[in-house]
C-alpha cells in the first residue's frame, strides 16, 4: 500500500507505524486513495498535506455524517484518505482511526457535556507553562493528567528562564510531580538554543503539540522551533502576563528536524474526558498509595488510617478530588442529575429551617 519511498516523504510530516496498522485495517471507500494528514480544520473545509505540499479539501458529507453518529469530527492531526475528483477538487473520503486523541469536554453551564477533539495521533504532548504569574502546579496536573489519559508522553516546557527567578527551584517542584517517563526543561523560547534542548523529542517522524495558557509562549515556541516565522506572536499584558489569544487556530508545521509541531491556541478551562477510574493513570501515586489506606472505600478526607493523607500533599489532593468530582459530575444522566439537584435543594431548605429555629 505505502512503498518506501513514500513512506519516507509521510514520515516528515509524521507517519509512524502504529498509523499504518490502522490504515491496513481499513476498508476503503475511493478507487485512488491518497494517503494525507489534516494540518488545519477550517469553518468549511480542511488542508490536507502529502508530504510536499499542502492542498484545500472538503469532507464528503457521507464521512461528516459518519463521524457525527459516532460523535466524532475531523481535527489537526488526522490522517484521510482523499481523492480528487474531475474538477481537481480534493475530497477526504475517509478517516485512518486515531492512534490516541487528546480530548476535553465542554460544559454549557447547564446539563449539557459534548467532547472537543483538540488533536490527533501525537507522540508528546508539550505543556508550555511562563515561568511569571503563569506557573501554577495545580493547572499543570490538569495537562499532564489530560496528556496521561490519552496515553501520550508529557514534556513540560518551562518558559520564560530568562527573566524569571529561581529556576532551578521550580524546576524540582514540576519534575516532583511527574511521572517517571516525562521530563521538565527551561528555556527562553527565543534563544536559538532551544532547539538543541529539545532536539531528543524532534526527532523524524515524532508529532509534538503544544499546549497550555495563552502568553505562555507557544506560537513563539512554534516559530523557535521551526526557525522561521509560522505564527503570529503578540506581547502579553504587563499587570498579570496574560496572553491575548493570538493564535486562534491550531496548525500543522513540520520542522526542518522531520518532526511536526502542532501550535494550538490557549485554553482558558480544561475539563477533562474520562471516567472517575481513568483518573488513576494521571495519579498513579495516589491510587498505589490508596491501596494501604485502613478502609476499602477510603475517600481520603477525614477516615482514620488513610495512607493516601499521610504521604500526598494537600494541594495535590485537594486537586485530585475536585478533578474526580468533575468526571463524576460530567457522567451522570440527566435523571440522575436532576435527582440530585432535588437533593441540594432539600438539604437548603434543611438548612435554612435549622437557622431559623437557632434564631428563635
Amino acid at each position: 500500500m505505502i512503498d518506501s519511498s513514500a513512506f519516507e516523504r509521510l514520515r516528515g510530516i509524521g507517519l509512524t507505524p502504529a498509523v499504518i496498522q490502522e490504515l491496513v485495517a481499513l476498508r476503503h471507500f475511493c478507487t485512488e486513495p491518497v494517503l494525507m494528514r489534516v494540518t488545519e480544520v477550517q469553518r468549511e473545509g480542511i488542508r490536507l498535506h502529502d508530504g510536499g505540499s499542502e492542498h484545500a479539501a472538503r469532507l464528503l458529507p457521507a464521512l461528516r455524517a459518519t463521524l457525527a453518529v459516532d460523535g466524532e469530527a475531523i481535527a489537526v492531526g488526522d490522517w484521510v484518505l482523499a481523492q480528487q475528483n474531475p474538477l481537481a477538487e480534493w475530497w477526504a473520503h475517509e478517516r485512518v482511526p486515531p492512534v490516541n486523541q487528546l480530548v476535553r469536554r465542554l460544559h454549557d453551564g447547564r446539563d449539557k457535556v459534548t467532547r472537543a477533539v483538540i488533536v490527533s495521533n501525537v507522540d508528546t504532548a508539550m505543556l508550555v507553562m511562563g515561568l511569571d504569574h503563569d506557573f501554577s502546579l495545580r493547572r499543570l496536573e490538569r495537562f499532564v493528567a489530560l496528556a496521561q489519559m490519552a496515553r501520550v508522553t508529557p514534556l513540560v516546557v518551562l518558559t520564560k528562564a530568562d527573566l524569571c527567578e529561581p529556576t532551578a527551584e521550580r524546576v524540582a517542584q514540576v519534575q516532583a510531580l511527574l511521572p517517571p517517563e516525562a521530563s521538565v526543561v527551561a528555556v527562553n523560547a527565543l534563544a536559538a538554543d532551544t532547539r538543541q534542548a529539545l532536539a531528543p523529542w524532534l526527532q523524524p517522524g515524532q508529532t509534538l503539540v503544544l499546549l497550555g495558557s495563552s502568553g505562555t509562549g507557544k506560537s513563539t515556541l512554534t516559530n523557535t522551533l521551526m526557525a522561521s516565522e509560522v505564527a503570529n506572536t503578540g506581547a502579553n499584558r504587563s499587570g498579570d502576563s496574560r496572553g491575548r489569544h493570538t493564535t486562534t487556530a491550531r496548525s500543522l508545521h513540520a520542522t526542518p528536524h522531520g518532526a511536526c509541531i502542532i501550535d494550538t491556541p490557549g485554553l482558558r478551562t480544561l475539563r477533562l474526558d474520562g471516567e472517575a477510574g481513568d483518573l488513576g493513570a494521571a495519579f498513579s501515586d495516589i491510587a498505589q498509595l490508596a491501596g494501604q489506606c485502613r478502609f476499602r472505600d477510603c475517600c481520603h478526607q477525614d477516615e482514620p488510617g488513610c495512607a493516601v493523607r499521610e504521604h500526598v500533599p494537600h494541594e495535590r489532593l485537594k486537586n485530585y478530588n475536585k478533578l474526580l468530582r468533575e468526571a463524576r459530575r460530567d457522567t451522570l444522566t440527566a435523571l440522575e442529575r436532576k435527582v440530585q439537584v432535588q437533593q441540594w435543594k432539600a438539604r437548603g431548605r434543611h438548612a435554612r429551617v435549622r437557622a431559623e429555629a437557632k434564631r428563635g
